[in-house]
């Protein structure tokens, strides 16, 4: 039985199947982020003669692909379409076809839908999505096999079909298949004698694009699927990855890897078949384990690396074989990261040694270093035992490479050998903000000035990342631990791990895996998993407060009746008390009505609905206008949520009941 793991629109709404991704049924994405268009509108006019056009079109692609823009702000419709698979013209138009009509059905009045057969897809929407060049979260279905394996060997099934996933995605990427689709199969043991695979990309995307997209949805797999599922699929309207224990293509095999060493051989099998376009050729695959390994490792780093610069710091030239540098170096030569040795990072940091230790986060800790030239950097160690180590080595240079803002760390590179996945950033001396705030002693180091500028620069630092970056960015995890300060405190944002990108006309998203800490998230994120903008200033909000008050937004000592901050700082709030709030170092005349004005700014952020929470744009504005008139605050989130710690970021499934206490434990 197969489960779709995407949350429909309609609430409950639950599929059997018989078959594992049975190719007559419709699998949709219902986004209501964008709103409803109503019936005879303007919106409805335009998408039906994108309905009338494209199944023609894409039809009588070459690549059987086609993309339409109709109308004009705020009725415009942006739509794609694909069909996947050797298919006649009139069976992909058929398929095109059917999927506007189910998206009627099953999306009724959407203004943003995705609609996913085995051998076609369709996206519209009311937001230029087509400028995204991997697949957005809210028109992505994840699909898996409710049957798991008989194998006693989970592990290397998993490892048999990762390494299938990774083979194809690096041909669809490197061997200039003008269709960018291709089918294959590899060897695993006599009760599973074939483990099938398919991956695609919309033949638009360049080929680091369509590589970029497929490894971003193959590193999903492991955290959204069990291992050993007999089957799973991430279908996303700019790529999908799959694999099934049984054959579900009609197509002659495509390509075929070898059996795993530890398998038990299996019959030698033919050659595989490389089609392109009507035209075969007979290709052997023969790939070494390592390689290919180390070929995923690595994908992402190299991106990012500048093959034609001068390289400092003893920095490695890259030599990578020809069809890695097809991929990857097209775009590392706009970018300014670099990739560093693993035994130029071992000197630096005295083979990461404890005395060089400056803490441990939530996937790994950090180490001072410091080059033979003298610079001094700050070094993060992804554990090879966080679960979701990878994702965020990737997320963070895909992210950070394309930020510069004065309060944004600065990335300098990256480093990957085996399982080591490394970050190398500018150091900053001062540590992090919590190291201060929270600490009797050295909270008294910051006066108000000082903690006025580090709040007003974590507010500019989040405008850049909402509004003014080019990407819509949502960190997901703003909190004291994650603001760095160098050494004049100047705050810097930092750890974009968790960090999601958007298009930069969406407003909002969903998930069905929390990622976060707790104490700093809000309402409708921890319970329901809906995220925006607005999460991020519901967090600046509770770090406001405690940078006023040097309290931890939450505590098993309690604050007067409350757990949490929120709720504490709320009552003194209506009582006129606010003054037993702020940090005792702090109080003075001088400075009352600032620290006053910040507070209620800080009630602000932290509402419990996020309509009535500013944008951080208001925020700033705000902060920097005395005369301007602030709202009086609605109450807080979390009256009745008990959050028992803050202190790591964790992952956790939306809690089914409202008014739950939520509560976490150290770790992963």
């Amino acid at each position: 039985m197969l489960l779709a793991s995407y949350a429909y629109a309609v609430a409950g709404l639950l599929i059997a199947l018989t078959l594992a991704l049975a190719s007559g049924m419709p699998w949709p994405a219902c986004s209501t982020s964008t709103g409803n268009y109503t019936a005879n509108s303007t919106f409805e006019g335009n998408l039906l003669l994108v309905a009338a056009a494209l199944p023609g079109n894409v039809s009588m692609s070459p690549t059987l692909f086609a993309n339409a823009t109709t109308g004009t702000a705020p009725y415009t419709v942006y739509a794609i379409g694909q069909c996947i698979g050797y298919q006649r013209p009139t069976a992909c138009s058929e398929c095109i076809a059917a999927s506007f009509e189910q998206a009627q059905k099953l999306c009724p009045y959407n203004k943003r839908v995705a609609i996913f057969y085995d051998t076609c897809l369709l996206g519209f929407s009311d937001q230029d999505f087509l400028v995204s060049r991997t697949n957005l979260q809210d028109q992505e279905v994840e699909l898996y096999n409710g049957q798991n394996i008989t194998s006693k060997d989970v592990d290397q099934f998993s490892a048999s079909a990762f390494k299938l996933l990774n083979a194809m995605a690096d041909h669809v990427a490197t061997a200039n298949l003008q269709d960018k689709f291709v089918y294959g199969s590899i060897g695993f043991d006599a009760a599973y004698p074939f483990i099938y695979g398919m991956v695609s990309c919309t033949p638009d995307l360049e080929p680091w694009e369509c590589r970029g997209c497929l490894s971003s949805a193959i590193a999903e797999m492991p955290h959204d699927f069990i291992l050993n599922t007999k089957g799973a699929r991430i279908a996303g309207l700019r790529c999908t990855v799959r694999y099934e224990v049984y054959r579900f293509y009609n197509s002659s095999t495509v390509f075929q890897l070898p059996p795993s060493p530890t398998a038990p051989p299996l019959p030698s099998p033919p050659p595989a078949v490389i089609q392109d376009g009507g035209r075969s050729k007979v290709f052997v695959i023969a790939l070494v384990a390592p390689l290919l390994g180390s070929i995923f490792g690595l994908t992402l780093c190299f991106i990012f690396i500048r093959l034609n610069r001068k390289v400092p710091h003893g920095k490695a030239k890259m030599n990578l074989a020809d069809d890695e540098a097809l991929v990857w170096g097209m775009e590392g030569k706009s970018s300014e990261l670099m990739v560093y040795e693993f035994t130029q990072v071992l000197q630096a940091t005295g083979d990461f040694s404890e005395e060089n230790k400056l803490g441990q986060g939530g996937f790994g800790p950090v180490y001072k270093g410091r080059f033979q030239d003298g610079m001094e950097i700050a070094v993060k160690r992804l554990s090879s035992h966080s679960g979701q180590g990878f994702m965020e080595f990737k997320n963070e240079i895909q992210l950070i490479a394309k930020l510069q803002h004065t309060n944004l760390v600065r990335l300098l590179g990256c480093c990957s050998q085996g399982e080591e996945k490394i970050l190398v950033y500018e150091y900053l001396p001062n540590k992090s903000l919590d190291f201060f705030i929270f600490d009797q002693t050295r909270r008294a180091l910051l006066d108000w000035t000082r903690r006025r500028a580090i709040i007003e620069g974590i507010a500019q630092g989040l405008v850049y990342l909402h509004k003014h970056s080019r990407l819509r960015v949502i960190h997901r995890d703003l909190k004291a631990s994650n603001v760095l300060l160098d050494s004049e405190m100047n705050p810097k944002i930092s750890d974009f791990g968790l960090a999601k990108i958007f298009s930069t006309k969406d407003t909002e998203g969903n998930t069905r895996r929390i990622v976060g800490t707790y104490g700093y998230m809000a309402p409708e994120y921890a319970s329901e998993g809906l995220f925006s903008v607005k999460s991020d200033v519901f967090s600046f909000g509770v770090l406001i407060l405690e940078i006023i008050s040097g309290k931890r937004a939450s505590s098993f000592l309690g604050y007067g009746d409350f757990i949490n901050i929120l709720g504490h700082a709320w009552q003194l709030w209506k009582e006129g008390l606010w003054l037993q709030l702020v940090d005792t170092s702090l109080v003075s005349d001088v400075h009352a009505l600032e620290i006053v004005r910040c507070i209620n700014i800080a009630l602000l952020c932290v509402q419990e609905h996020a309509a009535d929470r500013p944008t951080m744009s208001h925020v700033v504005s705000m902060l920097s206008s005395e005369s301007m008139t602030l709202p009086e605050p609605k109450h807080p989130a979390y009256f009745h949520i008990r959050v028992t710690t803050e202190e790591v970021s964790t992952v956790f499934d939306p809690p089914s009941l409202n008014g739950v206490t939520i509560s976490a434990q150290d770790g992963r």
